[in-house]
């Protein structure tokens, strides 16, 4: 089989169920993104990362792919692959988790610290991108709503994260100065 198949050559592309959209239309747009944050996920898989951060984000990635598929399917009846309340407790029980290691915070940080915290938080407005295409994406089409709030708890995560990965490497967090 070719990786290749002239199919998309006129500007269009195949979605689930024989759609065919222009490469230009916001579901593509939204889940070109959520692939864009995964690739980025990966980079940040290959730093050494304590068990846990690793285990979830590696099954983050994995339900990216779900968000990806669930965004590409127009037909809201095709209940495979579709994103949970699962999937979003699942990260708000992670936030809860994380947060419980980290002091409040008490002024806005900037992107930085460890490598892993640094590219964490720029898979974090990846994300934010995501979602936010998601949303024009769900003004124009009908969707399944939980997208939106996987990403929109998937990047309060990743901030969050980014902050436990300082901590745990002795890092500070990175003042924003005014």
């Amino acid at each position: 089989m070719k990786i290749y198949t002239k199919t998309g050559d006129d500007g269009n592309t195949g979605l689930q169920g024989n759609y065919r959209i222009a490469k230009s239309h916001p579901r593509i747009m939204a889940y070109g993104t959520v692939d864009e944050a995964n690739a980025a996920l990966g980079i940040v898989l290959t730093n050494i990362l304590d068990e846990d951060i690793n285990s979830l984000l590696t099954k983050i990635q994995n339900d990216l792919f779900v968000v990806g598929a669930d965004l590409s399917n127009p037909n809201l009846n095709d209940v495979k692959n579709r994103v949970s309340l699962d999937s979003v407790e699942l990260l708000e029980n992670s936030i809860d988790k994380f947060e419980s290691e980290l002091p409040p915070l008490t002024q806005f940080i900037l992107p930085g610290g460890d490598i892993a915290a640094a590219q964490l938080h720029h898979v974090r407005t990846v994300v934010r991108r995501a979602e936010t295409q998601t949303v024009q994406l769900s003004e124009k089409d009908e969707i399944n709503s939980n997208c939106i709030k996987y990403l929109n708890r998937l990047s309060d995560l990743f901030f969050v994260m980014g902050r436990l990965i300082n901590k745990r490497k002795n890092k500070d967090d990175v003042p924003w100065k005014n």
